[in-house]
């Protein structure tokens, strides 16, 4: 796996309902619905209802507070919602579940935690990251689901890319199918893991650009990086 501190942001003219509730957290038996929104405890991220540029779909969205129209991940991009009547319920099982007016489930996170949860809660962090956690435990280990392992077109910083040989998640991004349609596009950025893992960035089936193998420092093809107090990038490569 691999884990850069990189912003890939693709910025699209949103519409958001005017918002009358803000949530810091989703708790089984709690909603969240269209015009409600959940916002990260220090105010950098809001999770909540959109409408891309020309499209009246709505989609369950992450953006950053001060920058709405800057949409960073959508959970249903394939399975739209054709009104405002949309709402986000927990699980008592931890899994989030998107309903849409006629009470049908059009997204869920389908959790794969296997222990048995107790007080399931749904939180988004100040990272970006919206994660399903038990009770008081914050351990980022013992999260039961969280976006970061679902990416869409943007990679936020404490992201990873690549594939955990042991569950087999691939984590890549993937373009939105067009500025009105999140669904995903054709473009993706992905780790090849056959041989010595590199960067792709391929268009369908065809590779369009190769990273390179990662030589201690950056990927071969790439410039080498200028020095960065804030910015790192790490490369991960082992048997799990």
């Amino acid at each position: 796996m691999a884990s850069f501190a990189v912003f890939f942001v693709c910025s699209f003219l949103i519409s958001i309902l005017t918002t009358s509730t803000s949530l810091e957290t989703i708790n089984p038996g709690q909603s969240m619905r269209d015009g409600e929104t959940l916002v990260s405890a220090g105010g950098s991220f809001e999770l909540g209802f959109f409408s891309p540029q020309g499209s009246t779909s709505r989609y369950l969205g992450l953006w950053l507070d001060k920058s709405p129209q800057t949409v960073l991940w959508v959970a249903n991009r394939e399975n739209s919602l054709s009104d405002n009547m949309g709402v986000l319920n927990i699980t008592t099982q931890g899994i989030l579940i998107l309903l849409n007016s006629t009470n049908h489930i059009v997204w869920s996170s389908n959790s794969s935690a296997s222990r048995t949860t107790q007080n399931p809660v749904a939180q988004l962090l100040d990272s970006g990251n919206f994660v399903v956690r038990e009770g008081n435990d914050y351990n980022p280990a013992n999260f039961l689901w969280q976006s970061f392992d679902h990416p869409c077109h943007t990679l936020i910083p404490g992201m990873r890319l690549g594939v955990n040989f042991v569950t087999r998640m691939d984590r890549f991004l993937s373009s939105w199918k067009s500025a009105e349609d999140p669904a995903r596009g054709e473009f993706s950025f992905r780790i090849d893991p056959h041989g010595y893992p590199q960067l792709l960035l391929k268009r369908g089936n065809t590779t369009w650009q190769r990273g390179g193998s990662w030589d201690g420092i950056k990927f071969t093809s790439t410039p080498r990086p200028k020095d960065n107090p804030v910015l790192t990038n790490e490369f991960v490569f082992n048997s799990k």
